[in-house]
């Protein structure tokens, strides 16, 4: 069963991303260790379209695989116990196709889906939407690692 949608204010307190890198502005669903919708409001004064392209504004293919990536962190950081110091990072990227441009005004939903959960890395499958018509796909690997104070990561031998 779907939980309740989380706001920015729940979502600011999961992921460490913050402006102009946070790219997930609402949660629609929230299935724990399965699935999770979310949904991104592109709007065309986003940091990144004074140089992709200008007079052309596309949304950067690699921003959406991130929108993606910080959904998928959603559903990891929600399964973690409050106060732990874990960072999430990308281990791969496959069979990641792009369909169609993302344009100022488009609102990207965005369905990640579980494949693979251990306590040290998570797979995911990965989609956004804009106007029911698929934009991109991307299968996610991400690593679950302990981080210190300094952001830095402590590896297997810790």
């Amino acid at each position: 069963m779907p939980e309740p949608c989380m706001d920015i204010q729940r979502i600011i307190e999961l992921l460490p991303h913050r402006y102009p890198f946070l790219l997930i502005d609402r949660v629609l669903e929230l299935e724990p260790r399965k699935r999770i919708v979310a949904i991104k409001n592109v709007t065309y004064n986003e940091p990144f379209f004074q140089g992709h392209f200008p007079g052309l504004p596309v949304m950067p293919g690699v921003l959406i695989v991130e929108a993606m990536g910080q959904a998928g962190g959603i559903m990891v950081y929600h399964e973690v116990p409050a106060g732990s110091d874990i960072i999430i990072y990308f281990m791969s990227l496959d069979n990641v196709k792009f369909r169609r441009p993302v344009v100022p005004g488009d609102q990207l939903l965005i369905e990640v889906n579980s494949t693979h959960l251990s306590s040290r890395a998570w797979k995911m499958a990965g989609k956004a939407y804009v106007d029911g018509k698929l934009a991109a796909q991307a299968e996610l690997s991400a690593a679950v690692q302990i981080s210190d104070k300094k952001g830095l990561t402590k590896g297997p031998e810790a």
